[in-house]
């Protein structure tokens, strides 16, 4: 069944990999961005999206947006202007499924939310999670933990031939693709009655910095070497991030890969190793 689903932040990672699944699986994709005219938005409109403009903290455009979908998938986001203009983004959202009617809301948190995990943009999230269970529009959470792309923001160190988190090269650390992402979002709106009310935890593996550099070196054809960054460089830098590689090397996620996988068959699952394969390295470097 060809399915009507809106989503939001349509040209940002988690967006864009929602609506390249969603097109895939044969649904019609409406692309909310904050730029129709801007090249990525162009982008997907060439991909078949309908392209709208809205603002995640406007309720009536995210309202006008949500009009006549079967479906909408919706990312927040405390990275622009802090935790509570995240919050407020989360509210206009579940007020909007709620005067739109929408049949259901698949929103985007992240996993271990409720678990008081003391990281800023965790305890944001749950918060907006806490205001879509008080308000009750029909809805599902997905909540991914970290994602392999965020290792793309120092490639050029991976490049030059060290992968370095705030984390011991020994720690296990649970982590998504995109894409994966993207497939559990287009079965969860396919499925809707299954998923009601539900919270789903997502990750694809679950690889140490170790291992995640041994993949690196095969798939860049040169060594890579896994180094512990001391956390409080990071801290130095954003208290945010730093709680998180805080919570991250103690506590840490907490998903059921077996059991996930094994709820969604369906979907390939990639591995760390399969993914960096898709890196590619710059001809001279």
């Amino acid at each position: 069944m060809t399915l009507r689903v809106t989503v939001l932040g349509a040209t940002g990672g988690q967006g864009g990999g929602v609506a390249r699944a969603l097109l895939e699986a044969g649904h019609t994709v409406r692309a909310v961005v904050r730029d129709p005219a801007g090249d990525r938005a162009q982008a997907l409109r060439g991909t078949g999206a309908e392209v709208v403009s809205g603002d995640l903290a406007d309720t009536g455009s995210l309202s006008r947006a949500f009009a006549g979908a079967d479906a909408a998938f919706a990312v927040t986001t405390p990275f622009e202007r802090g935790p509570e203009a995240e919050v407020a983004q989360g509210k206009a959202i579940v007020r909007a499924a709620v005067t739109s009617a929408l049949p259901h809301l698949v929103l985007s948190s992240v996993a271990s939310a409720p678990r008081s995990t003391g990281v800023p943009h965790f305890e944001s999230k749950r918060r907006i999670e806490d205001v879509l269970a008080a308000e009750g529009p029909p809805a599902t959470v997905v909540a991914p933990t970290y994602f392999y792309d965020n290792l793309l923001g120092d490639l050029s160190s991976v490049r030059a031939g060290v992968l370095r988190l705030p984390l011991p090269v020994d720690r296990q650390l649970q982590q998504v693709s995109r894409e994966n992402l993207g497939a559990l979002v287009a079965a969860v709106v396919a499925d809707r009655e299954r998923h009601l009310g539900r919270r789903v935890e997502v990750a694809s593996d679950d690889p140490t910095p170790a291992r995640m550099a041994a993949a690196l070196s095969q798939a860049l054809g040169m060594p890579v070497t896994a180094e512990a960054l001391p956390p409080a460089q990071v801290r130095e830098q954003s208290a945010d991030m730093g709680a998180m590689w805080d919570f991250l090397g103690g506590e840490g996620y907490g998903v059921d890969l077996p059991a996930l996988h094994g709820a969604y068959p369906e979907i390939a699952w990639t591995g760390f190793a399969d993914w960096a394969r898709g890196l590619r390295r710059p001809v001279g470097s």
